[in-house]
């Protein structure tokens, strides 16, 4: 029985068009229509991710560039991608797109060594192993069928976000590519324009943190993906098309309607830990720890560290995406319009070694004008250390709420000279309290306006140290609502008031 889902044909990209409906897609239609799709929106943050990353592939490959600024804005110019070029260079790979095929099935190979397994052990929004239930209530012992469409994105998605872990005897998993770090994309308007907007100059080692040999090309390309054993890409192609798993679907069922229950998984590729992608923000960690890429953290939003984003020519140690430090170059050479507004979306996942904790996706407003004007950036960056300051301020404050009332002796003590199970209950009262939480989420829409105003209007500095001061008095106030008002919690609540009312001078003070 001769299975087949060939990527190029078949529906299996979730495509959403510009009036919002999501609808699946084949590779091929994915790519010529493009320009009439708003994005791409798999199922979790990381499929969406790994789709965008293997049809960037695509698009590089086809064009085998663009080479440089004036090669990109020829594409851009045009404003969908060239339908013959895309059909030509698909139709040239056919056999290799099967997710099937009797012997290059599309990014898998077997192994001897691996054993047949459930394939919910691959399916990263699935529960299996160690892994947390995140959106699904299955279990790895229960087994359970996906169909080719979401076999294929569970293949793709493994090869760029899988964990390093145990795997066979001797033969560990190694991390994946994109298994740590936040991936930044620039959005333009439609599907065209955000992948067009991440097509970085090729080769250009430069642009895309590779070296490219004679010999790179993507896996599809390669007879064997997974020779020569190498840690090193051969090149940007080979780097976005990494094997780091060797998987192989096991389909079964009506040969019209296959299911895939059941799969092998084997180490593949280690990739060098010194590569550094040029889709990530890094910064410089101690000498021995070399470049640490930014991560996603259950209690801190991205935007609060959003002046590393536009740091482009920073001293400080940090490392934005190459794909700003382009558009930014696009921009100054009037290749896009200067007054234009794109955004970031950042995605990825946190994990703890090799447990994935939670996913996220967070969009945010990409202004030209911060990536221009270093003087710009040092304003939002002391405008978000301002915010950070107050918010210290405030945990003080609240400490001290919560210690007096469930300590009250504790009133004239030093913070030194109180007991540890003061402290601790202390603080079991303020994380119920969640007054960082609190402070943090209600100045999430104030900052994203002061982010679109600061550039035309410098005044309005003014107004987001107002919305500061303004959003820490709220947050105490919920506490204090919270402590209650029996004479114990208004004692604690007039100290809290002052603690916090002289901080917020020394930081704000009266113009």
């Amino acid at each position: 029985m001769t299975y087949s889902f060939n990527l190029i044909d078949q529906k299996w990209i979730p495509c959403v068009h510009l009036d919002g409906h999501l609808e699946e897609y084949s590779l091929r239609e994915t790519l010529t229509q493009a320009h009439t799709f708003r994005s791409i929106q798999g199922n979790f943050p990381l499929e969406t991710a790994s789709i965008y990353r293997l049809i960037l592939a695509v698009l590089h490959s086809t064009y085998r560039g663009p080479h440089d600024h004036s090669d990109w804005a020829e594409l851009w110019s045009q404003r969908k991608w060239d339908d013959q070029a895309i059909i030509r260079y698909l139709n040239s790979w056919q056999d290799r797109f099967d997710i099937f095929h009797p012997s290059k099935p599309f990014y898998q190979i077997a192994d001897d060594r691996a054993k047949p397994k459930s394939i919910i052990s691959l399916v990263m929004d699935m529960a299996a192993g160690n892994m947390a239930t995140l959106f699904d209530h299955h279990n790895e012992s229960e087994g359970e069928a996906i169909s080719p469409a979401k076999a294929a994105r569970t293949i793709i998605t493994v090869q760029t976000f899988g964990l390093a872990g145990l795997a066979l005897p001797g033969a560990p998993f190694t991390d994946a590519p994109w298994a740590r770090g936040v991936i930044f994309f620039v959005e333009g308007s439609n599907l065209f324009e955000t992948l067009a907007l991440n097509m970085l100059p090729y080769p250009d080692e430069k642009r895309n943190n590779m070296s490219s040999s004679n010999n790179d090309k993507p896996a599809w390309e390669n007879d064997d993906p997974y020779k020569p054993v190498r840690q090193i890409p051969m090149g940007y192609l080979d780097y976005l098309t990494w094997q780091n798993r060797k998987v192989l679907l096991i389909p079964e069922g009506d040969v019209n309607s296959p299911i895939v229950r059941s799969m092998t998984v084997a180490p593949g590729l280690r990739l060098d830990a010194n590569i550094l992608d040029p889709m990530k923000l890094y910064r410089t960690g101690k000498k021995e720890a070399g470049f640490i890429s930014t991560r996603f953290t259950e209690d801190r939003a991205l935007w609060r560290d959003s002046a590393t984003f536009f740091r482009l020519n920073s001293q400080k140690g940090d490392f934005p995406p190459k794909t700003f430090d382009f558009i930014a170059d696009l921009a100054a050479n009037d290749y896009i319009p200067r007054q234009q507004i794109y955004r970031i979306m950042a995605l990825g996942m946190a994990n703890d070694q090799a447990k994935i904790e939670f996913f996220q996706e967070q969009h945010l407003p990409l202004i030209l004008d911060y990536l221009e004007n270093e003087e710009l950036v040092e304003q939002l960056n002391l405008a978000l250390e301002l915010a950070e300051q107050i918010c210290f301020s405030l945990r003080v404050a609240s400490q001290w709420l919560a210690l007096l009332i469930v300590s009250p002796k504790s009133d004239g003590l030093k913070w030194s000279e109180i007991d540890r199970i003061s402290k601790t209950n202390a603080e079991n009262l303020i994380t119920h309290w969640n007054v960082s939480r609190y402070y943090w989420q209600q100045l999430e829409i104030p900052f994203m306006q002061f982010l679109g105003e600061l550039p035309k209007h410098p005044e309005s500095i003014q107004t987001w140290r107002s919305t500061v001061q303004q959003t820490a008095w709220n947050a105490l106030e919920q506490a204090i609502n919270y402590a209650g008002n029996d004479a114990v919690a208004l004692k604690a609540a007039v100290r809290a008031r002052n603690m916090l009312g002289d901080s917020i001078k020394e930081f704000i003070p009266k113009e």
